[in-house]
């Protein structure tokens, strides 16, 4: 009877390399499953929309669900006039649709010519924003009218603000080689600044 020959085990060098998971490469992330938020009023929106997006087949319901998980970073504001500017095209005002963003929106004074008859729903609105929507005849609209008026998302609209934020230029190490993070204003060298590095001096009569 042929015998199979005795394979012995590589052995291990210092410079050999470890094996890796390819397929971990290319796997999606996870979506984040609850929110660390401690806002009651946050969390009654999740339980609202985790209801609607299991019973509905509608991916607005799921996407605006992931959007009121995620951290305030992510729910970035966007302002009135580029709200306005966005509904104007594809008749979407003609038609009465609903333009929802899950963040702030804010005021823009540059507007000249602001839209009539915007229907807007966010999770906040600054008072200067929310006024000049309603002197127009507008609507502002909470996510919980929002559940009633269109549960399966149809004439809805999803929005989002602009990644590159002010906040955000100032993540990193400013002045490190390598680092492109905008480093904050330098402090004002007025009378105050000045009085703190000298405390005996006063101000000329």
């Amino acid at each position: 009877r042929p015998t199979t020959p005795y394979h012995t085990p590589p052995t291990l060098s210092l410079h050999s390399t470890m094996a890796y998971d390819k397929q971990d490469l290319t796997r999606a992330r996870k979506e984040r499953k609850q929110s660390e938020s401690t806002n009651v009023y946050m969390k009654l929106l999740i339980q609202l929309y985790t209801y609607l997006a299991r019973r509905t087949d509608s991916k607005v319901n799921k996407t605006i669900l992931k959007r009121l998980k995620q951290t305030r970073q992510f729910q970035r504001p966007m302002s009135y006039s580029r709200i306005g500017m966005f509904m104007r095209t594809n008749n979407r005002l003609a038609d009465k649709k609903i333009a929802v963003i899950v963040g702030t929106v804010v005021d823009d004074t540059r507007d000249m010519e602001p839209v009539r008859g915007l229907r807007v729903c966010a999770l906040r609105f600054t008072r200067s924003a929310k006024e000049r929507i309603i002197a127009r005849g507008g609507e502002c609209i909470t996510f919980e009218e929002l559940a009633r008026i269109a549960p399966t998302g149809n004439n809805v609209v999803l929005f989002r603000g602009s990644r590159r934020t002010e906040t955000k230029k100032h993540f990193g190490r400013p002045g490190q080689p390598g680092s492109h993070a905008k480093p904050h204003a330098a402090k004002h060298a007025g009378r105050k600044s000045r009085k703190e590095r000298n405390p005996g001096l006063t101000r000329s009569k």
